[in-house]
């Protein structure tokens, strides 16, 4: 049955570079902490990039059981921790085999890390291992958080490049909105630190090579800027109708207001200049909401620190929104977090609805010099005070992929 009724957000879960749990995340990206450093994961020295953003002091066994952490590749892990922090944060009781309850995870790359580590070994001559495929397949890490607490409504697993977070919380929606389910985790999981990805991306010229002074690596729209820096992460949103959640007595941290999708259809790796295909995406997003451009009081934008994407995402805001006098602030979190991907649209929402919560919007770091083509107001440096009402997050992918999704306060 369609309903037109509110989609509430009622628990969220992040596991990021800066730090793990909700209020860890968020009161570092306030302090300014940046999360990147050298690679630890392997030995990078060969490689023309040695930088990224690990999500570091992370053991998997600390949050599950042993035999379950080794049946999950990394990016599983993270995704599972951050779907484990929503459910208990949002207090959903699940009972066991209910249909009503559904989950949606988003992934860039899978078990990428998997699937090349196993290559290798089997290259040197080592058996591969039963739990092999499981490990490397995407819908897993959603099928893993269902079968440990008896989720049986639908599931669904978003492959959308760098936009699949922001997906993921769209295609939840949807689904509530065609009665399909009462609640939704949407849930999102990235961890492709591997050789052969950082040395694909290093070709590709798509990577900071700023290995001399990793913290300042990742400057969007600065005019230094050289490319983004990978991250790792994983994050969850616990979504419901209004109903669902005031029959339960759920807290409700903001709600839902508005999300879009749109595709470029230009290039496979390169944004369209002008930025049509995201102003489309935004401009969607806000006829779902019923909002006016005036009525976002933020952005919190995909800026990556590449020379041609924030200039591109530039241009789709001031379609929207007009110049400096009439935008809302703009602000790049990945500037301390690094390219969270698939999680990334995920823990990007949780900052919009923090800063609605809290009244401040988190910074842009290391935003030195802008770029003169780059001439909005990307909140440098510091931490700022702002009473909004409705914020809005963009992720941006790899194939031309838009996802725009809106937050508001919620008034009972």
């Amino acid at each position: 049955m369609i309903t037109q009724e509110k989609i509430v957000i009622t628990g969220m879960g992040a596991v990021t570079p800066v730090g793990i749990g909700v209020y860890a995340y968020w009161n570092a990206l306030l302090a300014g902490k940046c999360g990147i450093g050298a690679i630890t994961r392997f030995d990078a020295h060969d490689l023309p990039v040695q930088i990224a953003a690990e999500v570091r002091d992370f053991d998997a066994e600390t949050y599950m059981p042993k035999t379950l952490a080794r049946t999950m590749d990394r990016f599983m892990q993270l995704a599972y921790v951050a779907a484990e922090q929503a459910i208990t944060d949002g207090a959903l009781a699940i009972e066991p085999e209910n249909e009503r309850i559904g989950i949606v995870m988003g992934t860039a790359m899978d078990g990428v890390t998997t699937i090349a580590q196993t290559q290798a070994a089997f290259d040197a001559g080592k058996r591969v291992g039963p739990r092999f495929v499981p490990m490397a397949i995407g819908n897993v890490a959603a099928a893993q958080i269902a079968i440990a607490h008896g989720i049986r409504g639908p599931s669904m697993t978003l492959n959308t490049a760098c936009s699949a977070g922001g997906d993921a919380i769209m295609t939840a929606a949807m689904l509530l909105r065609a009665g399909e389910a009462d609640a939704v985790l949407a849930v999102g999981g990235e961890s492709i630190l591997c050789p052969i990805v950082v040395a694909g991306l290093s070709q590709a010229k798509a990577l900071s090579r700023r290995n001399d002074a990793p913290a300042q690596a990742c400057r969007p729209f600065d005019v230094g800027r050289d490319g983004f820096v990978i991250g790792e992460g994983g994050g969850a949103l616990l979504l419901e109708t209004e109903s669902h959640a005031r029959a339960r007595g759920a807290h409700v941290y903001a709600v839902l207001a508005g999300w879009a999708n749109t595709t470029d259809g230009y290039h496979v790796t390169a944004p369209e200049p002008t930025g049509a295909g995201a102003a489309a995406c935004m401009q969607r997003a806000l006829a779902r909401a019923q909002m006016q451009p005036s009525d976002i009081g933020y952005i919190n934008a995909h800026g990556t620190s590449t020379p041609l994407g924030d200039i591109a995402e530039t241009h789709a805001i001031k379609r929207v929104f007009g110049d400096v006098t009439t935008a809302p602030p703009v602000s790049a979190t990945k500037s301390a977090t690094g390219h969270l991907m698939g999680a990334g649209g995920l823990t990007e929402v949780i900052a919009c609805v923090q800063a609605l919560r809290e009244g401040i919007l988190p910074p842009t770091l290391h935003l030195d010099a802008p770029d003169p083509q780059c001439d909005l107001d990307y909140i440098p440096q510091r931490a700022r005070p702002a009473c909004i009402a409705a914020a809005m997050s963009n992720s941006l992918g790899f194939g031309g992929q838009n996802s725009s999704i809106i937050v508001a306060r919620y008034e009972a």
